[in-house]
């Protein structure tokens, strides 16, 4: 029998941060918005205490090289403020190499006009959506329970 839930998918960046979640089957990962940094932890305050919750998957940025880049410190201080907000929230990492420039494409491919596409704020969420599909991916491909923790 399955269990309903969600798994929100975050797209950490200096000033913007994506937000994602599944369906409740966590099949599907749909963009819910991008927050300014100081807003993000509010609007998923408001998912931890709206939906239920099992997971978040944040981005990994590895250089092309799956070294850790520079944009680590920055998720590792997000990461930090995430486990000292929300304690008992499961949290893991996804590689997020070229997420947004998936985005981009995905966008291209949906009929999403040039201008629109360069707003930030479609991108971020976009790419919060697409680390969320591939942790999904991720899961089903190693047999692996969404329970378990996956980096």
């Amino acid at each position: 029998m399955a269990q309903y839930g969600r798994i929100i998918g975050i797209d950490v960046g200096t000033k913007w941060v994506g937000l994602a979640r599944t369906d409740l089957l966590k099949t599907v990962a749909n963009p819910i918005g991008t927050y300014h940094v100081d807003d993000v932890f509010d609007a998923l305050g408001e998912q931890l205490e709206n939906e239920n919750v099992e997971k978040v998957v944040v981005g990994w940025p590895l250089t092309p090289e799956g070294e850790e880049g520079r944009a680590i410190k920055m998720v590792k201080e997000f990461l930090a403020k995430l486990e000292t907000k929300f304690p008992d929230v499961d949290v893991a990492k996804v590689d997020e190499r070229y997420t947004s420039k998936e985005a981009v494409r995905a966008m291209v491919e949906a009929g999403v006009p040039k201008m629109k596409r360069r707003e930030s704020d479609r991108v971020n969420q976009a790419a919060a959506a697409i680390i969320l599909q591939k942790y999904i991916e991720l899961v089903k491909a190693n047999n692996v329970r969404i329970t378990d923790r996956y980096v």
